[in-house]
C-alpha cells in the first residue's frame, strides 16, 4: 500500500512489471486512454523497477520537475476502477 500521506491520490494495484524500461515516446495506457511519455525522471524506472511505483504529471512537460516523474500529455486522467488494466506500451516496458 502506499503512505497514508500519498494513499487519497494514488492507484493501488498488484505489479506485474517483467522488464524494460520507461522511455520518451512510450505510451502509458490507462484503461481505453492513451498518454505519450514526454519526460522520464533519473529514478523513475528504478522506482518502477524496485516499488511498482511511477508517478505519473499530466503536464506535457519535456523535463522532469523531480527525479522520479514520468511526464505524459496534459489531459485529463480517466477514472480507473478495481480491475482495469495499466500498461506501457513502446517495446523497451512490459
Amino acid at each position: 500500500g502506499a503512505p497514508e500521506e500519498l494513499a487519497s491520490f494514488s492507484v493501488l494495484h498488484q505489479p506485474e512489471i517483467t522488464s524494460g524500461t520507461v522511455e520518451v515516446g512510450d505510451t502509458l495506457v490507462l484503461r481505453s486512454e492513451s498518454y505519450r511519455v514526454r519526460a522520464v525522471g533519473s529514478v523513475a524506472n528504478e522506482n518502477l523497477q524496485a516499488l511498482g511505483h511511477l508517478v505519473v504529471k499530466c503536464n506535457d512537460l519535456d523535463e522532469p520537475e523531480l527525479p522520479g516523474d514520468v511526464c505524459v500529455d496534459a489531459k485529463p486522467l480517466v477514472m480507473l476502477a478495481v480491475g482495469d488494466e495499466i500498461r506501457i506500451e513502446g517495446g523497451r516496458a512490459s
